[in-house]
């Protein structure tokens, strides 16, 4: 091996800063990343798997339209640090963290992706030996490229069929569930023409029970809706369909399919922190005892939950690295974000993947003896706002919750700031905090009473309207 600035021989290549994100890469195709940032990005991190002593890395993109050029570039760049690399093609990404964790060969992953961004834009996600890579690794892999610190050779592509693996374990959620109930079940799925369809496809087709599927077309462009499921407009067509067909309940995923979203038979939206807390209950279950973390966009009410049902709650930040790495660093069995990633670390390995834990609804409804609209009657009644998202300069979202936690400090408040302010009042909780992948601040509040939120939410823009922001 060698290495050195000048190993690639014509020196290093600088990474637009703005798409070295916290926990992912991520910028707009053809403008902050090309071809040849995603080689650079190829040979950085190669050269990290190398020096801690791997030397095979697996490769997946996603269904956008810039991923096969993105792919290619990081390939050859992978490849001329000396990585030989897994090629597993189109897929969402927890098909790529299923190969890398399944695999004995395989050393790390990364996956091309937008998740649930612009359709221009794309990225990458890693994990390396079994790890979320995020934060200052994902700064070094930037100071990497533009040093030229990057070892050489010529490593070796293999292409690697693991969908029908993955789907197989999939399939394993269901292990143990009574199946004449299991049959009974009625579901809609809405692929969102993201790189779910073809897993969806096969899947339903193996799973017991009716299913009706929608937009499973791998298609850039979203014809139908973009994909994100915690926008609730884009669940139209879901609920739509659950109300057609008169379904149990439906199931929608994000473009890269590792988070969820759910709507119950009613066309009542189930949000991420109420699927964690059917979730928890189903877990604590057969873990008692268990910990369970969620993070600070949570509503109190999972929290109280995941204690009344025995577990051990843990409050932690957003982003899907982040609660991976507060899982591991707690043991816990489960993991969850109000933004749809849920991770199961109990009988899976830990990730966050949305068709995994579709399965593992349709288990927990039967376990637990409940329609999901009947698990969701028995939750507290509360007055919240979704997660409310406005954008503002890239360069100001960071500054903008730094001078609101000093404000709020110097006047006393009861204050989280794991991730943010989370603020508790008389009245409920609010949090303001900075999105990581989007030049967005993102806000939520919650309250007993709609008067209580209306005060929460005119504390957020007083706050914002300080530092000279506002959410219109």
């Amino acid at each position: 091996m060698s290495a050195g600035p000048n190993a690639d021989g014509g020196g290093g290549h600088r990474l637009d800063p703005t798409i070295l994100r916290e926990y992912d890469i991520r910028g707009v195709a053809g403008a902050t990343l090309g071809e040849a940032d995603a080689h650079a990005i190829g040979r950085s991190f190669a050269t990290v798997v190398r020096r801690e002593g791997g030397g095979r890395i697996a490769v997946g993109y996603d269904g956008r339209l810039s991923s096969p050029m993105l792919e290619q570039a990081l390939v050859a760049g992978l490849a001329a640090s000396g990585a030989d690399v897994v090629r597993i093609g189109l897929g969402p990404t927890p098909m790529l963290y299923y190969a890398e964790a399944s695999a004995s060969d395989i050393d790390a992953g990364i996956q091309i992706t937008g998740s649930h961004n612009p359709r221009d834009h794309n990225g990458f996600k890693f994990v390396l030996h079994g790890r979320p890579f995020f934060g200052a690794e994902i700064q070094h892999l930037g100071a990497m490229a533009a040093a030229g610190d990057w070892e050489q050779g010529a490593g070796h592509c293999e292409d690697r069929a693991v969908l029908d693996a993955y789907v197989d374990r999939l399939l394993e959620g269901l292990a143990g569930v009574d199946p004449g109930r299991l049959a009974a079940l009625r579901i809609g799925w809405d692929a969102g023409n993201g790189a779910a369809g073809p897993a969806l496809e096969k899947l339903a087709a193996r799973l017991p029970g009716e299913h009706h599927l929608l937009f499973t077309e791998v298609d850039g462009h979203f014809p139908n809706h973009h994909p994100d499921p915690t926008i609730e407009a884009n669940l139209a067509d879901l609920k739509a369909l659950v109300s057609r067909e008169g379904l149990d309940f439906g199931v929608a995923f994000d473009g890269d399919a590792d988070r969820i979203g759910a709507v119950d038979a009613t066309g009542r939206v189930i949000w991420g922190d109420q699927l964690i807390a059917i979730f928890a209950e189903d877990v604590l279950r057969r873990r008692p005892g268990a910990t369970i973390v969620a993070d600070v966009k949570a509503s109190r009410t999972l929290f109280d939950a995941i204690a009344r049902n025995g577990g051990h709650p843990v409050m932690g930040s957003s982003g899907h690295s982040l609660v991976k790495a507060k899982m591991k660093e707690t043991g816990a069995a489960l993991g969850g974000e109000m933004s749809g990633h849920v991770f199961f670390a109990d009988d899976y390995y830990g990730f966050d993947d949305g068709l995994y834990a579709a399965v593992r609804l349709m288990a927990a409804t039967v376990r637990l003896g409940r329609t999901l609209a009947e698990l969701r009657d028995a939750m507290p009644e509360t007055f919240s706002t979704p997660e409310l998202r406005f954008p503002v300069d890239g360069a100001r979202k960071f500054a903008a919750v730094t001078e609101v936690q000093a404000r709020l400090a110097a006047d006393g408040a009861q204050v989280v700031d794991i991730d943010g302010v989370r603020v508790t009042t008389p009245d409920g909780w609010w949090l303001l905090r900075a999105s990581n992948t989007q030049d967005m601040l993102t806000a939520r509040a919650e309250s007993d009473t709609r008067e209580g939120l209306d005060r929460l939410i005119g504390e957020i823009d007083a706050q914002l309207a300080l530092s000279g922001l506002s959410r219109v």
